[in-house]
C-alpha cells in the first residue's frame, strides 16, 4: 500500500496553531525539557483506527497488540498469547494460548470471542478491508475453552504465523458497529501500551499511557504524532524546536548532521519508488514503451543524487541483499536498447524528438503526491530519461483526492514494500485479481504467468519450490514490467538525543507513523 498523506493544504497552519503553546521538545515551557512526553513529526496520518479496516495490520500499533509480535531483527514473539502458535495437520492449524489477565483499556478483559470476532471481521467481505487477500488461508477460526484459539487453514501458508501480529479488537465495542462507518474508527479501545487521547484530523495525534496494559508503565507517559506533510516544513519545526524528532528526506536530514543534541537514525528497507505504468494508457500500455522506459532509467544517478546514496537502485520489488532476490535480472542504464525497443515497435522519432506511432505520440502524464521532495525528484528525474529516449512525460503534482480517480489510467510515482515474506508484498502488488482494489494492484497488471508464480509462492512450503516461483516472477516483471523500479530507499530519522533504548528495524514501505526509532517507544529510558 501506498502511504497517504494528509487531507489538506493547511496541514502547516494548523500544526502551527496546534503547537503554539509548545515552547521546547516535548512540550515543556520555560525552556524546560519534559522527559516524559514526546513530539513527532511525521508525513501522513492513517485514514483510520481500525484494525478491522486495516490499521497496524504488520504490528507496530501503539493502541493495540496482536497474537504475536516482532522485535528488533523482525522474530516473530509471543504478545497477546503466551507463546508461537502450535502447528498441526501438515501446516493447516494454528493454535494459541492466550495471556491470562490481559485487559482492554477500558478495563475489560480479553477473551478468546475478542481474537475470534477481529479475524471474522476482516475476512467478511462487507468490511473495506483491501488487505483481505492476505488473509486468504484461512477456512475458519473459532475459540477453544477459555484460553485458546485455533485457525484451520485451506492449504499450509508458510508464513501463516507473522501474519498474526494483526491487532485484536474488543467484541463488545467494535462488535456493536458497522466496522466501515462506527465511531472505532476514531475512537478506538486496545489492549496496547498507549490510548489515543485526541485526534485533530490533519494537525495531530495524542497518546497517553494506558493505566490497564499488561506489558508495565512505560517511561514516555505521552507522546503527540505531528502531521506536516511538507518535507521542508518538519525539518524546519525541528529545527525550531516545535518537535523532538521527524522523519526527514537524505538531503534534509544530512543539515543536522553537526547539529548538538540531536541524532540521525537510519533504518533499511524494503520501502521502494516506482511508477506504474497502467496498461490501460494508450501509451504506457504498450509492452515496448515500458520496456524502453526500464532501459532508459538511471537508477544508480537516482541513488546518488537523488538519496546521497542513502539507497540502492531497484530491479525490482524486492531488494538487493533479500534472500528471496534473484540476482539475475540486475541490468544497466541502457539508452541505446531503450531507442532500439521503440524502433523495432514502430515507434518513430516525431517532433520535438518526441516519438510517435499509429498518430498516437509517446507522451503520458506522471502524477506525484505534492510535498514529497523524494517522490517529485525521482519523477523529474525519470521525466528527463525518458525525453532521453523520445518519450515525454508530463510531471504534475496532486493530493490523493487528485491522483486516486486517475490511477487506472495515469501513472503515479508510487511507493510500496513489506517485510517478513515475500507473498506480504508481491501478491497485492501484482495478482490480477486484485486490479484496481484501493491501492493494490496500482498498475492493472495482468499476468498469468505473474500470477501463477505468486499462487505457487503463497501456497507451498517448501523453500526450494517458492524459491524458484519467486525467481520466475522477477524475471517476468523484467519482460514485461507493470512498473519501472526505480529506488529502494533506506528511512532517516533525526531526533533529540536524550533517550535511550532506541534502536530501528528492517522496515517496510509505510514509515513514519508506526515505523521509525518509536516503533519501541514505551521502551524508551531517559538517559541519565
Amino acid at each position: 500500500m501506498t502511504t497517504r498523506p494528509i487531507r489538506t493544504a493547511a496541514a502547516a497552519t494548523a500544526l502551527a496553531a496546534g503547537l503554539a503553546a509548545c515552547s521546547a521538545p516535548g512540550g515543556g515551557t520555560d525552556g524546560a525539557e519534559n522527559a516524559d512526553s514526546v513530539v513527532i513529526g511525521v508525513a501522513s496520518e492513517p485514514d483510520t483506527l481500525s484494525p478491522l479496516l486495516g490499521y497496524g495490520k504488520d504490528g507496530n500499533s501503539k493502541i493495540f497488540d496482536g497474537l504475536l509480535a516482532r522485535d528488533t531483527d523482525l522474530k516473530l514473539k509471543p504478545a497477546l498469547a503466551t507463546a508461537l502458535p502450535e502447528v498441526g495437520d501438515g501446516g493447516r492449524t494454528y493454535t494459541y494460548t492466550l495471556r491470562k489477565g490481559v485487559k482492554f483499556s477500558d478495563g475489560e478483559p480479553l477473551t478468546p470471542a475478542d481474537v475470534v470476532f477481529t479475524y471474522r471481521t476482516v475476512l467478511d467481505a462487507e468490511t473495506n478491508n483491501t488487505a483481505r487477500s492476505e488473509l486468504d488461508a484461512v477456512e475458519d477460526v473459532r475459540a477453544s475453552g477459555d484460553d485458546k484459539v485455533v485457525f484451520t487453514l485451506k492449504y499450509p501458508y508458510a508464513p501463516f504465523a507473522a501474519r498474526t501480529v494483526l491487532p485484536i479488537v474488543p467484541e463488545h465495542i467494535a462488535g456493536e458497529q458497522d466496522p466501515n462507518t462506527g465511531s472505532f474508527n476514531t475512537e478506538p479501545v486496545g489492549t496496547g501500551p498507549y490510548v489515543l487521547a485526541g485526534w485533530s484530523k490533519g494537525e495531530k495525534l495524542t497518546f497517553k499511557a494506558n493505566p490497564h496494559y499488561w506489558g508495565g508503565e512505560p517511561e514516555v507517559k505521552s507522546f503527540t504524532m505531528a502531521i506536516i506533510a511538507d518535507d521542508n516544513v518538519r525539518a524546519t519545526r525541528l529545527r525550531s524546536g516545535d518537535l523532538d524528532g521527524a522523519v526527514l528526506p537524505p538531503n534534509l536530514a544530512a543539515t543536522f548532521e553537526k547539529e548538538d543534541g540531536k541524532r540521525t537514525h537510519k533504518a533499511k528497507s524494503y520501502d521502494f519508488r516506482a511508477v506504474s505504468l497502467p496498461t490501460g494508457n494508450k501509451v504506457t500500455g504498450d509492452r515496448a514503451v515500458r520496456q524502453a522506459l526500464d532501459a532508459a532509467v538511471d537508477r544508480q544517478s537516482m541513488v546518488d543524487k537523488i538519496l546521497d546514496g542513502a539507497g540502492t537502485p531497484a530491479y525490482g520489488p524486492l531488494p538487493t541483499d533479500d534472500p528471496w532476490y534473484e540476482r539475475t535480472i540486475e541490468r544497466p542504464h541502457d539508452l541505446a536498447k531503450a531507442k532500439r525497443i521503440l524502433d523495432d515497435a514502430g515507434w518513430k522519432p516525431g517532433s520535438g524528438g518526441i516519438r510517435a506511432k499509429d498518430g498516437q505520440r509517446a507522451t503520458f502524464t506522471l502524477y506525484y503526491p505534492s510535498g514529497d521532495k523524494v517522490r517529485q525528484d525521482h519523477a523529474l528525474a525519470y521525466a528527463s530519461d525518458a525525453k532521453k529516449a523520445g518519450i515525454e512525460v508530463k510531471v504534475e503534482g496532486a493530493t490523493w483526492e487528485v491522483i486516486e480517480p486517475r490511477m487506472k489510467s495515469d501513472a503515479v510515482l508510487a511507493g510500496f514494500g513489506s517485510v517478513g515474506d515475500p507473498d506480504f508484498g508481491l501478491y497485492t502488488l501484482l495478482h490480477s485479481s486484485l486490479a484496481g482494489d484501493g491501492f493494490n494492484n496500482m498498475a492493472h497488471y495482468d499476468d498469468p504467468a505473474v500470477d501463477e508464480a505468486l499462487e505457487a509462492g503463497r501456497r507451498s512450503q517448501d523453500p526450494e519450490k517458492r524459491g524458484a516461483a519467486y525467481d520466475k516472477l522477477q524475471k517476468e516483471l523484467v519482460d514485461n514490467p507493470g512498473y519501472t523500479f526505480l529506488t529502494h530507499i533506506d528511512h532517516l530519522y533525526v531526533l533529540a538525543d536524550r533517550w535511550d533504548g532506541l534502536t530501528t528495524q528492517l522496515e517496510p514501505h509505510e514509515h513514519g507513523f508506526a515505523s521509525g526509532p518509536w516503533w519501541n517507544i514505551e521502551d524508551w529510558k531517559p538517559k541519565k
